[in-house]
């Protein structure tokens, strides 16, 4: 039986793919890259230590990786990060997650004081039981790492959850740790490529997942009253 619902944040419960995407254009720019927005946007969800290797060489990488992250991470927080909104129905959909006797976690490539903030953003802080970062894990999405510490956090198996995200990569990361995902396309990604990473079942957004609760993987999965 389901016992734990784990979330993604960005693109899943906050609209801000767009807002990293445009972080991440401006900061190659700056270090001598063309890197298109639409190159970037089909990068978000990945953290940067797998986002940076798909654009800069391993020399390059070791040349000035450090110094452009350090300039993404200021330029999004000053920026970006106050331009960052909540889907609608949020708290609501986490609100009927524990309801239904199910522990909220959130499991998310941010980093750890970007989360706090998106937390706070989606008014949900109250309702989260536990949360992992980048911070907290060796790689990030689509590697397992990230999910693995959410749920030892959680103390349950992996087959006991189900993890919620917007991206394939989500979706692969969640499937390397032994969980379901549902897809969410309020990130941006199609519904084929999120069910080509793994997802189960593929819904609109939030407010679309806890219109659909009960039939969605989440309630189906619930043990009975």
């Amino acid at each position: 039986m389901i016992k734990a619902a784990v979330f993604d944040i960005d693109g899943t419960l906050v609209d801000s793919v767009d807002l990293h995407a445009s972080a991440w254009q401006e900061v190659f720019a700056r270090f001598g890259h063309n890197v298109t927005f639409e190159q970037a946007r089909s990068q978000i969800g990945k953290g940067g230590d797998q986002l940076l290797p798909v654009f800069l060489s391993s020399a390059q990488r070791e040349d000035y990786g450090d110094a452009l992250e350090k300039w993404r991470g200021e330029r999004f927080t000053t920026k970006y990060l106050p331009m960052i909104r909540p889907f609608s129905a949020v708290p609501d959909l986490l609100r009927r997650v524990h309801d239904g006797g199910l522990k909220v976690a959130v499991a998310s490539s941010a980093r750890k004081e970007e989360l706090e903030i998106y937390l706070d953003i989606a008014g949900i802080s109250q309702l989260v039981d536990q949360s992992t970062s980048s911070t907290d894990a060796e790689k990030s999405k689509p590697a397992p790492d990230i999910f693995e510490v959410a749920l030892k956090k959680l103390g349950i198996a992996a087959t006991d959850a189900v993890a919620i995200g917007d991206t394939p990569y989500d979706a692969q990361a969640a499937g390397k740790a032994g969980m379901q995902t549902i897809g969410l396309l309020c990130g941006g990604f199609t519904e084929g490529s999120l069910r080509a990473g793994g997802c189960v079942a593929v819904y609109p957004g939030p407010g679309a997942l806890l219109a659909c609760f009960d039939a969605s993987p989440l309630g189906a999965g619930m043990q009975p009253e």
